[in-house]
């Protein structure tokens, strides 16, 4: 039996569910268009106004935001409320420049927390739900999404923060915590930290994790509920839109629920812009439809995925994004092929005999671009001749090139030797000068 946190928004018959998409469009766009200058003036350099967005397929004739547009009007320039309605304030870090800065009122937060109580009864929590939440707290996203959700599901919160590994498996043995709440690669090195301590699943009482801020693989997936003896849930959200909650997977894992009366989804060719149909493969753009603080049109977010509208098994009628396949930003294009990291990180983990512990190193030695992955050995590998390392390296090199086409230079390094992260794992070490 399926449980929901809002079974009445959840389960929403699909026409329903439409309309209330197309009120909460119509009254978003009057909105931005008066008090968001930003948002005006693209509307106009278009010709349209308010009164041109009639029916939910109208949103194709508004104007697409992206990244850059956040960064150029930092910090408070995309805000359609005024500063002291302005209950929380969160940006990312971003790699290059100012941050990208979002504005949430007091209904906002109530909302994302809504969101994100949902997500956690999707990943089987309840009000008895013990939840270690290692994701980062502070201007991040992360700590603070799921800490608010956790509480309005009424479940035990651990408060813990990323970062500090001995206290975390600490936490997990006494504090009786059944949900890790964290990125991926962390769980990762938090499964593989309980086995150096020489405990095993059995010493703790952790049965879900809610894993996302970053693309993973299904072999990741059953490596992390491997060690950590955990049914792993992915999760999405990104700091422009709101943080984790936007989407999750149900138990059935073939997708993750976007909640539509919140989130209006399309998926387009990020060459061209054009809206794509529903299983075809594109990037996620993303209209906040009900935000009040900094609401956003047609947010490109770069992440490649596709919009599932079949019905769930389990009931709930909002339509998934499949898991992430990469990001438009975070492609590599080497020598005119598309390479995405979780696509090595797949040929890795296919080979079976390493650790999921690994570094892309692109470079360019005269006008060609060479391809280095180094990755760990696993731990309980016992190797006996050079013949053996050679074969693991041959058949590693094998399942890259079938998958992108490459072919690569593959370096095997001693357990623990790549740098782990407590946060977003560094995979890519780009060394071109392009």
């Amino acid at each position: 039996m399926e449980n929901y946190w809002n079974e009445s928004y959840e389960c929403m018959p699909r026409e329903q569910l439409k309309e209330l998409q197309k009120k909460n469009l119509i009254e978003v766009v009057e909105k931005v268009y008066e008090r968001v200058p930003f948002y005006r003036k693209k509307f106009q350099e278009l010709g349209i106004s308010p009164v041109d967005i009639v029916e939910l397929e109208d949103i194709q004739k508004l104007p697409f935001t992206t990244k850059d547009d956040l960064r150029d009007n930092y910090p408070y320039g995309l805000l359609a409320e005024p500063l002291k309605n302005i209950t929380r304030v969160h940006a990312s870090s971003g790699t290059t420049g100012k941050p990208v800065v979002d504005g949430y009122t007091k209904k906002d937060l109530n909302m994302w927390a809504e969101c994100a109580a949902r997500a956690l009864v999707c990943a089987g929590g309840d009000s008895n739900s013990v939840v270690q939440n290692a994701y980062g707290y502070g201007l991040f996203t992360g700590g603070l999404g799921i800490h608010d959700g956790a509480e309005k599901l009424g479940a035990s919160i651990i408060p813990v923060s990323s970062g500090n590994t001995d206290r975390q498996l600490m936490m997990m043995q006494d504090f009786g915590s059944t949900h890790l709440t964290c990125t991926p690669s962390y769980a990762q090195y938090l499964g593989e930290s309980l086995r150096k301590k020489g405990l095993t699943p059995d010493d703790i009482n952790l049965k879900y994790g809610v894993h996302g801020a970053e693309a993973w693989s299904e072999n990741m997936r059953k490596d992390i509920e491997e060690k950590l003896g955990i049914e792993c849930f992915d999760i999405y959200g990104l700091s422009e839109i709101a943080g984790p909650g936007v989407a999750i997977e149900c138990s059935d894992h073939s997708g993750l629920h976007i909640w539509e009366d919140n989130f209006y989804p399309e998926i387009i060719n990020p060459e061209t812009g054009e809206v794509l149909p529903d299983g075809e493969w594109g990037e996620l753009v993303i209209t906040t439809i009900t935000k009040e603080g900094m609401p956003l049109i047609r947010y490109r977010t770069r992440d490649i995925t596709r919009l599932i509208s079949e019905p769930c098994v389990c009931g709930r009628t909002h339509r998934k994004i499949d898991r992430l396949h990469g990001r438009t930003d975070d492609m590599l294009i080497i020598r005119g092929v598309n390479v995405f990291p979780s696509q090595i990180e797949e040929a890795l983990l296919r080979a079976g005999e390493v650790e999921p512990h690994y570094l892309i190193i692109v470079d360019r030695k005269g006008a060609l671009d060479t391809l280095e992955v180094r990755v760990e050995l696993g731990d309980s590998l016992k190797l006996n001749t050079v013949r053996e390392l050679e074969e693991i390296e041959k058949k590693i090199k094998h399942n890259i090139h079938s998958i992108t086409g490459l072919n690569a230079h593959i370096v095997l390094v001693e357990p623990g030797t790549i740098p782990r992260s407590e946060g977003k794992a560094v995979r890519v070490d780009d060394r071109r000068k392009i």
